[in-house]
């Protein structure tokens, strides 16, 4: 059993003066420093002026296996970016081995990162995954929309798949990612999400990213129809938007994106129990737009934060992501969005994963970060942590000391 005094405690919007837990693999109370005090005596660890404790945060969507990316690709527009990325794959793939995979999952623990849900198209990841300190949601990704090949595509997602079901360590969940409306046959979405429902797996899916993805699946047209004639001799798209949401309907989904969705498809999600994962570096840096948020404020649809990629990002850094968020969208009250980002790395994004963690609460997961911060703590604590983030001094999962 461990018991740690701090200056406040920053979780689930609310900031707590003085106070302190008292944990082992799970959280067991949270209390004033002077009760634990009067309680425990010299049992209790003592953090000092400027400590914060705040719950481990979650990225709920990376892409590990781009992690070698630098300068190469084509940042501006998401179809050159595509275009560079195919061009690029093969190099990018190789020049990322086992050491650079968990190099990337070693900097994210760095950066307050004590769970994350890896998209993984190929299973280069696995092992880094499976050795990570982190819990992991682990979405191996299904892609094709050429009917001709079905099977061999599914066979080669079930072969990923079943490898990272023999993975038998606590807090690594193999899971399914669905890759796009335009990328992947009916058939197999279908297939993907009867084999998740039966075994009870998450399901993640890239959703309405970009214009360019709007205008396939709704006229077959854009942008999208030269590079489906060109690579996959294809003139139609594989589903319209109705069609895809469709067959989420009864297995919630995290749909990751969303930028170019309208009002019809953002009622469907919210009326499914669907959550939207935000990537607003991502976004940004392809050049599709900036995600509504009041729009899904509307809809009565929460919003969870992730970094994507090294493919499309420059750091996987949640603190860094926040930023970001808080500047692109300007409109949105800026207390009330510094508390929804917060909650978008903490308790919503795990209640969307499904794990039992992001806030610091008897009975929850003891995923802790020990931070320190040099300026006076008040109720702006929430937009502080974020344009000033604090210095990481210890990291707990699960109640382990991992640094």
């Amino acid at each position: 059993m461990k018991i740690l005094l701090s200056d406040a405690i920053f979780t689930n919007g609310t900031i707590l003066r003085n106070h302190g837990i008292v944990f082992d693999k799970t959280i067991l109370e949270v209390a004033s420093n002077d009760d634990l005090r009067s309680r425990y005596g010299m049992q209790c660890t003592e953090l000092g002026k400027g400590s914060v404790l705040v719950p481990g945060l979650i990225n709920s969507h990376v892409h590990l296996e781009f992690s070698a990316n630098r300068s190469t690709l084509t940042y501006g527009e998401f179809m050159p970016w595509l275009s560079s990325v195919i061009s690029s794959r093969d190099d990018l793939i190789n020049g990322c081995d086992d050491g650079c995979i968990a190099h990337a999952v070693d900097t994210m623990l760095s950066n307050g990162i004590t769970a994350f849900g890896a998209v993984s198209s190929y299973g280069f990841d696995l092992d880094a995954c499976a050795g990570a300190s982190q819990k992991v949601v682990y979405f191996n990704e299904l892609i094709g929309s050429d009917p001709a090949m079905a099977d061999a595509l599914y066979g080669n997602f079930q072969e990923r798949l079943f490898a990272s079901q023999q993975i038998e360590r606590e807090g690594f969940y193999p899971s399914i990612a669905i890759h796009s409306p335009y990328s992947v046959h009916r058939v197999l979405i279908q297939k993907a999400l009867k084999y998740a429902k039966e075994k009870s797996l998450r399901v993640s899916a890239h959703l309405l990213e970009s214009p360019a993805e709007r205008e396939w699946l709704d006229n077959n047209s854009g942008p999208f129809q030269n590079f489906f004639q060109n690579f996959l001799k294809q003139s139609q798209a594989a589903n319209t938007v109705e069609e895809f949401l469709g067959y989420f309907d009864d297995i919630p989904t995290l749909f990751t994106h969303v930028v170019q969705a309208r009002d019809k498809e953002l009622r469907q999600i919210a009326q499914r129990g669907h959550s939207v994962i935000h990537c607003p570096i991502s976004n940004r840096l392809l050049g599709v737009g900036a995600l509504d948020l009041q729009r899904l404020s509307s809809h009565d649809i929460r919003f969870i934060c992730g970094t994507d990629g090294l493919s499309s990002n420059y750091a996987l850094n949640l603190f860094e992501e926040m930023k970001i968020a808080l500047f692109t969208h300007y409109s949105d009250d800026l207390p009330a969005l510094a508390q929804q980002l917060w909650k978008g790395v903490g308790i919503h994004a795990a209640e969307a994963m499904g794990l039992n963690c992001g806030t610091i609460a008897p009975n929850y997961d003891a995923d802790i970060l020990v931070t320190r911060v040099n300026y006076p703590i008040n109720d702006q604590l929430p937009i502080h942590l974020i344009t000033q983030p604090p210095r990481i001094e210890s990291i707990y999962i699960q109640g382990e000391h991992i640094r």
